[in-house]
Order: structure tokens, then sequence, then C-alpha cells
């Protein structure tokens, strides 16, 4: 008796079975988002509807919620790419090279301090996690690659704050929408700039029990060789390992593999 395999789906198949999932409307805005992509100059809304056969009314209701989330920009009647497509694009460019580059840094790091590293890079005005080397340790509290950490209460976003984005903490500070996430976290613009300024003074920025109860985390900051903080290499561990007599110990390790992976990246400290 003969027994039959069954037949691999064809990506034809395959994609016929992905349909009954589409969202329609978000599909017609990925499709005006492309269709911007490849306009050097711009479209009108009626325009975009009437190349994409999308209804007037659809279309307007789309580019109003692309709008309010910055994914397109109005310059007159023309809708163009927003600068949250710029920054995401950047940020998956940069990711793709500087994750490259760091995983040997964070795996000798996580090596000499044994426990959790992690790299970031700033994306859309939140901290985005793009590599992570696990302590051996079987408890772990460190996020995972793809996780976008708020600014205010993680120490990677704590690095991009006092060092990318120091200038504009009074215009970021309505966005952030902050929550108390323990009774450590500062949420008070005061509170936020002046722990930047210490952040900056030290070299290296301090989550202490304010992202998660329990546990500590410390980073520094990655330039690129313009001078511009492109990433941070940051540490979890929990506090009972991760004392506060280890900070010094720890911040010397850290901000010594951010240097390692700045100078990689074509960063001069000493002609900046």
């Amino acid at each position: 008796m003969s027994v039959r395999k069954p037949v691999p789906k064809t990506s034809a198949a395959t994609a016929a079975s992905q349909e009954r999932y589409v969202i329609p409307n978000l599909r017609n805005a990925c499709r005006i988002l492309k269709l911007l992509g490849s306009s050097t100059e711009g479209l009108k809304a009626a325009d975009l509807g009437r190349q994409l056969s999308i209804p007037v009314t659809t279309t307007l209701r789309i580019m109003s919620t692309l709008h309010l989330e910055n994914l397109v920009r109005k310059n007159g009647t023309l809708f163009e790419l927003g600068p949250v497509l710029i920054q995401l694009g950047n940020a998956s460019l940069a990711g793709i090279e500087i994750r490259t580059a760091a995983l040997p840094i964070l795996e000798k790091l996580t090596g000499l301090i044994d426990e959790t590293s992690h790299l970031a890079i700033p994306c859309d005005d939140r901290s985005l996690i793009v590599a992570v080397q696990d302590s051996p340790h079987p408890l772990r509290a460190a996020s995972r690659p793809g996780f976008l950490a708020e600014l205010y209460c993680s120490s990677t976003g704590k690095c991009f704050l006092a060092f990318l984005h120091h200038e504009r903490l009074a215009e970021l500070y309505p966005k952030m929408k902050l929550t108390k996430r323990t009774a450590h976290t500062h949420t008070a613009l005061n509170e936020i700039r002046r722990e930047s300024e210490v952040t900056r003074k030290r070299g290296y920025s301090l989550d202490d029990e304010e992202f998660n109860l329990g546990v500590r985390c410390l980073a520094a900051p990655v330039y690129a060789s313009d001078g511009t903080c492109v990433a941070a290499i940051g540490i979890t561990a929990a506090t009972a390992r991760f004392t506060k007599e280890r900070i010094p110990e720890m911040a010397a390790a850290v901000k010594a593999a951010a240097n390692k992976l700045s100078q990689h990246l074509g960063y001069d400290s000493l002609n900046q």
C-alpha cells in the first residue's frame, strides 16, 4: 500500500491563503507610501486615489491618518514621505551595519562581566533593541531584539536623551507619554533634564530599577565618524548581582565596549 505524501503549497497558494487576513485600507496605505516613494515631487491626494483606484473619501481618510502619524508630510497641496519613514529607514540601514560590528563586542563584554549585554539604536523617539548577548544565568530580564523602549526610563533611552536629544528635551517631553513604571521612575521634566546632565558628565546612563523592580541597567553612547550618537551599548542584570558597589566596574566595561564600537565606525574622540 503506497502512502501519498502531502503536496507542498506553492507560493501562489500560500499568497492566496494569506489574502484572508489582509486589511484592505492598511494595504491601501502601504500602496500609497510605495507610490509616494517613487515620486520625486510629491503627489496630490486626488492623484494618489486615481492612480491606485482608491475612492477619494477613503484616500483622504488614509492620508489624514498617515499625516497625523508623521508617515507623510504636506508641502502645499502635495504629499511627500514623512520624517518617521526617514528615521525608520535610517534605523534599518544603521542597525544592520552597527549590529554586525557590535556582535563580537557584545560577546566579549558579556564574557567579561557575566551579564547580558545589548545594542540599541534610536528609532522614532524611542530606543530599538537590535542585538542581545545573553548571560549564562538562568534568570534574565533583558528585552529581546525588536523591542522599543521608552527614552525616559531605559538605560539606552537615557543615553539617547543625553547624547542625541539633549537640545530637544522640552520638545520631546510632551510626546513621551510618561508612566511611572516603578517608585523609582523619574517622570518630571526637571528630573529628566537633571539626570541627562549627570549622564553627560559621567559618560554613561543608569536605569536604577526604573523600568523593572529588581533590575539595574547601564549604557554608554556609541558615536559615528561625525560625532553623532548613533547607538548605545548597555547591560542588564538583577540588582542582587549588579549591586550599586559594582556600578564603577560595570561602567568602565560598558564604556570601553562602546568606545571600541565607536572606533570601528570611524569615530576619533581626539579630533572631535
